[in-house]
């Protein structure tokens, strides 16, 4: 996963929609490491035009941030998406769009990487249908730098296909377990920010 900025507000609106794809990417993929969670703390939590609607979910993450220890951040990931045997939430696209893990929408997933030339890390545990890889490669389709393939084209297509149809529901998963305090601001921010990604991709049809 990428290196990240979270503490410069002048950044334009795709430098930015790739920042949080890639912010979010981290926070899923696995415990935030000590250094997100310190840029996590310092980050800047006014919208450049008061009263955004990503303004008041994404001050909640970087309150819930500044309140847990890195030590609970961690111990609330693997509450919810690790520990021995079956997870208590499972973040793969197969899961809610099929009901089981490693099934048809897990195929579709990588013929469409196939097609824009990206697949999978052998070296990574996780299939492609987890959502931090899933926002790995939405940050890449807003900021790579071979237009043929990062276009908001592409971008509109593998969100409606791959993201849009169950990451809501991901989210309210995450929302409705006991043990998600930090987590639940991240799924209430991620709930929102789908949101206006869900709106934006309409307003170019």
């Amino acid at each position: 996963m990428s290196e990240l900025s979270l503490t410069d507000s002048g950044l334009d609106e795709e430098t930015a929609r790739a920042e949080v794809y890639g912010v979010l990417a981290q926070l899923f993929h696995a415990p935030p490491s000590p250094e997100l969670l310190a840029d996590l703390r310092l980050a800047v939590t006014e919208a450049p035009v008061p009263g955004g609607f990503l303004e008041e979910p994404w001050r909640q993450v970087v309150g819930q941030a500044r309140e847990c220890s890195d030590a609970d951040i961690a111990a609330e990931w693997d509450a919810l998406f690790g520990g021995v045997g079956k997870p208590d939430v499972l973040p793969y696209g197969s899961h809610y769009l099929s009901g089981f893990l490693h099934d048809k929408p897990l195929a579709q997933l990588r013929g469409d990487l196939a097609a824009l030339g990206l697949g999978r890390d052998e070296a990574s545990a996780e299939t492609e249908d987890h959502i931090a890889y899933l926002c790995e490669v939405m940050r890449y389709l807003i900021a790579g730098d071979d237009v043929a393939v990062a276009n908001l084209t592409q971008q509109q297509r593998f969100f409606a296909v791959h993201l849009q149809p169950w990451v809501q529901r991901l989210c309210d998963d995450i929302g409705a377990h006991p043990a998600a305090r930090f987590y639940r601001a991240v799924a209430q921010f991620t709930h929102a920010f789908m949101g206006v990604e869900a709106q934006g991709f309409d307003l170019l049809e």
